[in-house]
This record gives C-alpha cells, structure tokens and sequence, in this order.
C-alpha cells in the first residue's frame, strides 16, 4: 500500500513492497544480513577480503532467483531486494555496482566498478500533474549474455539486451540494444566496431 507524505509524494511502505515482490521470511532476514553486514565487508586485496567475498556469496545464494557455478559480489554491490536477480558462472558485480532487481547476467561477465542497470523507469506523458505523481510504467529488466565487459561507470537503461561477446566502453548510456561481439561507447553508446 502507498502511502502519502507531507510533501505530498507518494512512496511504498516497507510492507507493501514485501507483498508486491513475494519476498519470504526467510529470503528477508538475508536481505537484511546483506545491506547490515555483507555490503561493507571488504573485498580482495584488503585483509579479510577472501571472507567478505565468501560470505557475499552466501548471503547471495540465498537471495538471488538464480545462481549457476561460482560467481563474486564485491563490497558495496545494491540490487533492491534481489529475488530476481539471475547471475551465471564466473560473472562478477564489482565494487558499488547498483542493478536492478529482475537484472538477468550471463556467464562471464565482467563488470568494472559503479556500473548501473536500471530496470524501473517513471511516467511523465500527463503535463497536469507533477512526474512524482504519475507512478511508473511496468518493469523492463535488462539481460546480459555471455563473456561481457562492461566497463566502469557505464549505464545501462530498462529493456536493454546486451549480446553475447560484448564490450561496453567506461562511461557509456546505453540507449538500444548491443548486438553479439559488438564494441559500443559514448553517450549514447554507438557501435565502435566489433569483435568479429
């Protein structure tokens, strides 16, 4: 249930989002450990980095809808509730990454630090009404294939499809879709050349 502030601007009590999203107790009290404990628990090369990482990952396993092979979450990584959240094999979400809650990640995949993938978005088509009364359009999750690199600080918008063998230059917006073993950047990321 939303609930309406002084300022007038509607928010979503803790609650709600609990039964929107179908979050267990079980999958809650991980959440929970996370953003207390695992999310400032240093990563590699720091002492104890191997532990924060280890213990990242467990916490993790017990959050995320899908977890295949071996896969790193370093210090700072935000994902929302996170039970959505598919990562494949020997992918990684570097230091302060922030992605969205339904972000589908392959094998491989390579992310640098402060990367952003959104999957939520605002309405904004009423000029009648303030933006932050309009609610939001459905979610558009964005998919990552296979043996990506994104690079550092790149955004990547909702309804994004990132192809297999990828690269994503640091810094770039992506606006449209990345087709296999294409090199983009820029803003908005363009095709650079590609791989293949």
């Amino acid at each position: 249930m939303a609930i309406e502030t002084k300022e007038g601007f509607f928010k979503d009590s803790v609650q709600s989002v609990i039964d929107r999203q179908g979050i267990t107790f079980s999958k809650s009290i991980y959440i929970l450990l996370y953003y207390i404990i695992g999310i400032y628990l240093p990563s590699p090369p720091l002492p104890l980095g191997k532990w924060g990482m280890k213990i990242r990952e467990w916490l993790t396993r017990n959050i995320f809808k899908k977890c295949t092979g071996n896969f790193k979450v370093h210090k700072g990584v935000n994902f929302g509730s996170g039970i959505n959240i598919e990562i494949g094999n020997n992918s990684s979400l570097n230091r302060d990454v922030w992605i969205g809650n339904d972000t589908v990640i392959g094998d491989d995949v390579m992310m640098g630090p402060e990367v952003i993938i959104l999957s939520g978005s605002h309405n904004f088509d009423n000029i009648s009404i303030p933006m932050t009364k309009q609610g939001a359009p459905d979610r558009s999750p964005v998919v990552v294939g296979d043996d990506v690199w994104i690079g550092t600080r790149s955004i990547i918008l909702p309804g994004i499809k990132i192809g297999s063998h990828s690269i994503i230059g640091a810094g770039s917006i992506v606006t449209k879709n990345v087709p296999e073993w294409a090199i983009v950047a820029g803003n908005p990321a363009k095709i650079i050349r590609y791989r293949k």
